[in-house]
């Protein structure tokens, strides 16, 4: 055998735990099969949310590659992880790379993590990627098919997953302290970037040490313009998901865990409008989850661009006001949570009980677990991110839609009674940049 496959036979995690698992109680995380195997870890992104991914990558292992489309930032990381091979184009770097490397982490602007994720799992590698998984709805299924094929172990990178906050909500809800669940609401102070433009037509030089080309990625090509990179890029349908799409896999992370929220069956945007280039500057978002076998039908709000809920939901409580926060309402009372990670909460109308629920060991830490035969990441590709990435992402077909009610059928991926947003729900790939 050689010293490939020894490795990856070392290395090699089941990813077959379902969603639940970690709310079960008396599951401790095990130890890592070998304290002296170290991990070989890639990076594609090492600024911006890719610096502390990678230096996360760099203390839980060794740091073998390195990527990035910004020459000055890849060259900074470069002093930090001395010996790593430096890339601009991480296609050159999966190619090249994958014989010496064990796991990747993927932070890139959101239109790129579905081909890079997909090289990837498909070389046999590890995958850590930021939230929002994908940039679209069919890319978060097929992550998860994916990586369920190819045995690896996988992780969004949610971190407030890892809260006790979060899970202790999230089975306090399922133990029915709120009683019989009815609504949820969600709300986040995004967007904190520009909305409702239009394209730019003025075409600036591109900067000597940015690699537009690999940039643009699977995207439609455009000239390169300051209103898209750095960061501001979230609030372009070709490149980001919008507020909804940077925020929600935190905020609506703990509603999601606790109420089951998968698979809706019809979703409403009403919002500010848009040209279909930028994300609209407000919306609200009404989704409707199925009943299933321990709660009733569930409507669930989403609001964003300083929109909120009726304050008259918080019953005069202070806090109502956060500027970030969700709010779960059963027949029995309510649970508020303040801020985008659920870390700390409030029960109102209803007395607290002990419940039992996995403990954590890190964020990160659970990742480097399962990829050293440990269980499943609780927010891995096939059992979580990916059917969260594919409730969030559907609201964006609302919103595109422009006010119309969205029918969805979920196992087929498929809007019933709205064929234009078939573009939204899959995309086309630039030539070469395929997954």
């Amino acid at each position: 055998m050689s010293q490939r496959k020894t490795r990856r036979k070392f290395l090699k995690t089941s990813a077959a735990a379902g969603v639940g698992f970690w709310v079960a109680g008396g599951m401790t995380p095990r130890e890592s099969l070998s304290a002296n195997e170290e991990i070989r870890f890639a990076s594609i992104g090492v600024g911006g949310k890719g610096g502390s991914d990678s230096s996360d990558a760099g203390r839980a292992g060794k740091m073998v590659a390195i990527c990035d489309i910004d020459q000055s930032r890849l060259d900074a990381a470069g002093k930090k992880f001395a010996g790593a091979k430096k890339y601009n184009d991480y296609r050159d770097m999966l190619d090249k790379e994958h014989k010496n490397v064990d796991a990747v982490t993927v932070s890139t602007p959101d239109h790129n993590h579905f081909v890079a994720s997909s090289r990837a799992i498909k070389l046999g590698l590890h995958c850590f990627t930021q939230k929002p998984l994908s940039h679209t709805i069919w890319e978060a299924r097929e992550l998860g098919r994916l990586a369920k094929e190819h045995k690896v172990a996988t992780m969004m990178g949610n971190q407030g997953t890892a809260n006790s906050g979060l899970r202790e909500c999230a089975a306090l809800m399922k133990a029915g302290v709120l009683g019989s669940i009815k609504e949820v609401h969600v709300w986040t102070n995004r967007p904190v970037w520009p909305q409702g433009l239009g394209r730019p037509t003025e075409t600036p030089d591109v900067p000597a040490h940015i690699n537009w080309d690999a940039w643009i990625g699977p995207a439609k090509y455009r000239p390169y313009h300051q209103a898209y990179h750095p960061f501001k890029w979230r609030g372009w349908w070709d490149f980001g998901t919008g507020a909804l799409g940077d925020m929600a896999c935190h905020t609506f992370n703990m509603p999601y865990a606790g109420c089951d929220l998968f698979n809706p069956t019809s979703v409403v945007a009403k919002t500010a409008g848009h040209n279909k280039e930028t994300y609209p500057a407000w919306s609200i978002i009404d989704f409707v989850f199925p009943a299933n076998d321990w709660r009733p039908e569930i409507t669930c709000a989403w609001y964003d661009g300083g929109k909120r809920p009726d304050a008259a939901k918080f019953e005069g409580k202070k806090g109502g006001d956060a500027n970030s926060g969700a709010l779960i309402i059963g027949d029995k009372g309510k649970l508020y949570s303040p801020g985008d990670y659920a870390s700390r909460y409030e029960l109102i109308g209803c007395d607290k009980k002990d419940v039992e629920y996995k403990r954590s060991p890190g964020h990160f830490r659970e990742w480097v677990d399962a990829i050293k035969g440990g269980d499943p990441a609780m927010s891995n590709f096939v059992d979580y991110a990916g059917p969260l990435t594919e409730t969030i992402l559907l609201g964006n077909l609302a919103v595109w839609a422009d006010g119309k009610k969205i029918e969805w059928d979920a196992k087929n991926l498929v809007a019933t009674n709205a064929p234009e947003v078939a573009s939204i729900v899959n995309k086309e790939y630039r030539d070469g940049w395929e997954g």
